[in-house]
């Protein structure tokens, strides 16, 4: 099939990412209900809104709680020659078809907003990114195509994550982060292979409303955005009263209640 929604998706002690998964699923049908979804995850999935369910390949590399060492693979699996990934604690709030019309070899976004849809310009998650020139790039909605260049990010990209203290001590000594994250992978690939250019969107093609609390300009910061604002369902999701669009990155399992998921599975 040539386009395609490839998820990863594997559950821990803490969080049901299957079911986020699903959740996710659910969202994009309803506004793109002839999409494409395939599920990459080596748990039980008891929903049939995946058109594929495909195992994790090459053994699980996965070693900490949030079970990333494995997203590498998606170019490998995925069925489709034109493929979209979510992380999965997000829902799509509108029809994503314009996606498939601005074909990229590889394209992430760089420009995430609040939930008031402000841009985001503070860099408290950011401070790795400032202190060693990485490039802005976030990891949790990206397009690919296959072809030669892609799968040379790929195939890097799975080098940087199985060694990522060699990669970061040379290329994000500066503010170092002590664990293995996507984005700072991502963007060391990208720094290698000086492949900045259309790679990173500021435009709102890929945009994506980030919930992180720290960026949210909000008066005090609370561990959980989700103790202090109020979530209500209408015809879309409504945060602290502002109607929400476009692409919801929640991030906080809290926020996946059984009367949000209801409400999309209504939606379907």
């Amino acid at each position: 099939m040539s386009n395609g929604v490839c998820l990863v998706a594997q559950n821990n002690a803490d969080t049901n990412y299957v079911k986020q998964a699903y959740a996710l699923a659910l969202s994009i049908l309803a506004y793109s209900p002839s999409t494409n979804i395939s599920l990459v995850t080596d748990d039980d999935v008891p929903y049939n809104v995946f058109d594929k369910i495909i195992p994790i390949p090459w053994s699980d590399m996965s070693y900490n709680n949030w079970k990333i060492e494995n997203r590498w693979k998606v170019y490998h699996v995925t069925p489709y020659r034109n493929t979209i990934v979510f992380d999965v604690d997000m829902l799509v709030l509108e029809n994503i078809d314009y996606i498939w019309t601005h074909y990229h070899d590889l394209v992430f976004t760089s420009n995430v907003k609040t939930y008031r849809n402000e841009l985001i310009t503070n860099r408290y998650y950011r401070k790795t990114f400032d202190a060693n020139n990485l490039p802005n790039v976030y990891t949790g909605m990206y397009q690919f195509s296959k072809c030669n260049n892609t799968h040379a990010f790929f195939v890097l990209l799975d080098l940087i994550m199985r060694h990522w203290k060699i990669f970061y001590k040379k290329y994000a000594p500066n503010k170092f982060q002590d664990w293995c994250s996507v984005d700072v992978c991502a963007a060391i690939a990208l720094k290698i292979l000086d492949n900045q250019g259309d790679t990173l969107h500021n435009d709102s093609l890929l945009s994506f409303t980030h919930m992180k609390p720290y960026v949210q300009n909000l008066t005090s910061t609370p561990t959980n955005w989700t103790d202090i604002l109020p979530v209500d369902l209408d015809n879309t999701v409504i945060i602290n009263g502002y109607k929400q669009s476009g692409i919801l990155h929640y991030v906080e399992d809290e926020f996946l209640t059984n009367d949000v998921l209801k409400w999309l599975e209504e939606r379907v």
